[in-house]
């Protein structure tokens, strides 16, 4: 996977906000990068956070409809397993996202529904 810089240096401040879009979903899920991106979609000079919120929105997006589909696999009993993988696999993702932000590159997720475009 391609790793992906921004057409300009961002700020601390953008860099701080794009960070905070990711690590905030361990927390409350797809509420913060949502209100972020609500806030931040209209100001281009705010296109990293913008784009970062995007990625971290549609990604919980997809977490949010893969647990469904886990939920409803219990009864197979596979979806116990499933949705354990689907925890770690969403911790560790957006931890690296997290880093990766905080490093000035914007990160794509490597399964993502982009929903939000």
């Amino acid at each position: 996977m391609p790793e992906e810089y921004p057409l300009f240096t961002p700020t601390s401040d953008d860099k701080v906000m794009a960070m905070l879009s990711h690590l905030l979903t361990l927390v409350c899920g797809f509420v913060a990068p949502l209100i972020i991106w609500l806030i931040k979609k209209d100001d281009p000079s705010a296109s990293f956070v913008t784009e970062n919120a995007k990625e971290s929105l549609n990604f919980q997006i997809t977490v949010f409809i893969l647990s469904i589909i886990c939920v409803i696999l219990i009864f197979v009993l596979i979806g116990i397993l499933l949705i354990w993988a689907l925890g770690i696999a969403d911790l560790v993702l957006v931890i690296i996202a997290a880093v990766r932000v905080n490093e000035g590159k914007l990160y794509r997720y490597p399964f993502n529904f982009r929903l939000i475009k």
